[in-house]
């Protein structure tokens, strides 16, 4: 490729994610997909169909990731996920604190996009202190204390922690089998297991858990593939064009959403260009919009009083502290990262699970005191 060609890629990179974004809010607004309120639902009424979506959609994504991996046109090894270095306590503890935190602002990243689109205030103002948290723990003061502390933790892998790299590394089993066996067989019991009962096989059900599998795939191919070349024209390095992380991206919303303010906020900055995280977070609230504008389910919505504030705002700022330390959030770790079959990602899973439990359980309490 000549220089001349790249602007015109990169291009085709950020409208390409913003049309997934798009997708992704249009479903997630259609279908009422949401990893909260399927952890909500089974707490508090012992009802599975929303984790079946969502199983469906991790499903749906690793079957895809996998064929592509197996095929040889991505690595789990290019992403973020798979990295050696598995920080397992910062992927436990923050994840702990981002399941406790979505609980209280009423849903994750992806969902506080939805929730703006179809005309949420309160989900503009966790939207704006989540990204300024999240900011913090990338590059300010609580960076600081989680490189000190938590990152401190961490186990030094011989190679890649996703598991067909550890498999191949302990067996000698060649890249494409090793692949093909985890991803396929972790992908197809997943999908089986939303599907065995008629509840998961629901219009909804199969919307969401398909729809937002898909649109996870199809971003790995858009930036790991589309977006990916062996040797930059400028530099002669193999890039990964448009993405914050100069890696394999697919979706992720808490990161990205610190990005799309300080692209706002320092616009003029001739050094802050779009990214391909910053467009997926623009596209889902606009998808998400046009959804609930064609349905005529746009409201406007605002606080309920002093401590639903709190309660947002807080909730905000442990997604944001969170979201970073366990390098993900319910689509990143949950989506993105479990369709690699990242050791980490089991782990911020099972720590978001376990906090978003905690909240659910905190918030009953709560009721319970007022009552």
């Amino acid at each position: 490729m000549s220089a001349d060609q790249l602007p015109g890629l990169v291009q085709q990179v950020l409208w390409g994610a913003f049309v997934l974004g798009a997708l992704f809010g249009a479903v997630a607004q259609r279908a009422h997909f949401c990893t909260m309120g399927a952890l909500a639902d089974i707490v508090t009424m012992g009802d599975w169909t929303r984790l079946r979506m969502w199983a469906l959609a991790v499903g749906v994504a690793t079957l895809g990731f996998s064929a592509m991996a197996a095929a040889g046109w991505i690595d789990a090894t290019d992403s973020v996920y798979a990295r050696p270095q598995l920080i397992w306590l910062s992927n436990l503890a923050g994840g702990a604190l981002f399941g406790f935190g979505m609980v209280l602002a009423s849903g994750c990243g992806s969902k506080t996009l939805v929730r703006i689109g179809g005309g949420n205030l309160k989900a503009l103002v966790v939207f704006c202190v989540l990204g300024l948290a999240s900011y913090a723990t990338l590059r300010g003061l609580t960076a600081v204390w989680r490189v000190e502390t938590l990152d401190r933790a961490m186990v030094e892998l011989p190679v890649g922690q996703d598991l067909p790299s550890l498999l191949q590394h302990v067996t000698g089993l060649s890249r494409p089998l090793a692949v093909a066996l985890l991803g396929g067989s972790f992908g197809l019991a997943l999908t089986g297991w939303a599907l065995a009962r008629p509840e998961g096989r629901s219009a909804d059900n199969l919307l969401g858990g398909l729809g937002i599998g898909a649109v996870i795939v199809a971003a790995w191919w858009l930036s790991g593939v589309h977006g990916h070349l062996t040797e930059h024209p400028l530099t002669l390095e193999e890039t990964f064009l448009a993405t914050n992380t100069r890696s394999m991206e697919s979706f992720t919303f808490v990161a990205p959403i610190a990005y799309t303010l300080d692209w706002f906020i320092l616009y003029s900055d001739a050094n802050k260009l779009l990214t391909f995280g910053i467009m997926s977070v623009l596209g889902v609230i606009v998808g998400s919009a046009v959804v609930a504008v064609a349905t005529r389910s746009f409201r406007w919505e605002g606080f309920a009083g002093t401590e639903d504030t709190a309660n947002h705002v807080v909730g905000a700022v442990l997604m944001g502290i969170g979201g970073v330390t366990a390098f993900g959030c319910t689509v990143g770790q949950g989506l993105s990262g479990l369709s690699t079959l990242s050791l980490g990602s089991f782990i911020a899973v099972a720590g978001i699970a376990g906090g978003a439990v905690a909240g659910i359980r905190y918030q009953a309490w709560r009721l319970e005191r007022l009552l």
